[in-house]
């Protein structure tokens, strides 16, 4: 069953994911504020993350930097808030 969110990335009414995208609460915030082209922009931007900084999601550390960036990109908060929402893979 869809349902319709006021997506905090792209600021508009769009459909909202099936489910929350990983466990618990930041999970269950993600499902209920990003719609799924938002989580599409942030996947694409996570790609990017991981291959200009080596990342890796095998180790906690690197874990939680992703954690930052997600923080960051989806809902403007934490170190990485100033991350562009409006990202683009073909605009770098």
């Amino acid at each position: 069953m869809s349902h319709t969110v006021k997506c905090v990335v792209l600021n508009k009414d769009l459909e909202g994911l099936d489910c929350p995208p990983i466990p618990g609460e930041f999970g269950e915030r993600i499902y209920q504020n990003v719609s799924k082209e938002g989580w599409r922009k942030w996947l694409d931007f996570l790609t990017v993350i991981i291959n200009e900084n080596g990342l890796t999601t095998a180790t906690l550390e690197n874990i939680k930097l992703i954690e930052r960036y997600m923080l960051g990109f989806l809902f403007s908060e934490g170190e990485y808030s100033q991350v562009k929402t409006n990202f683009s893979p073909f605009s770098l």
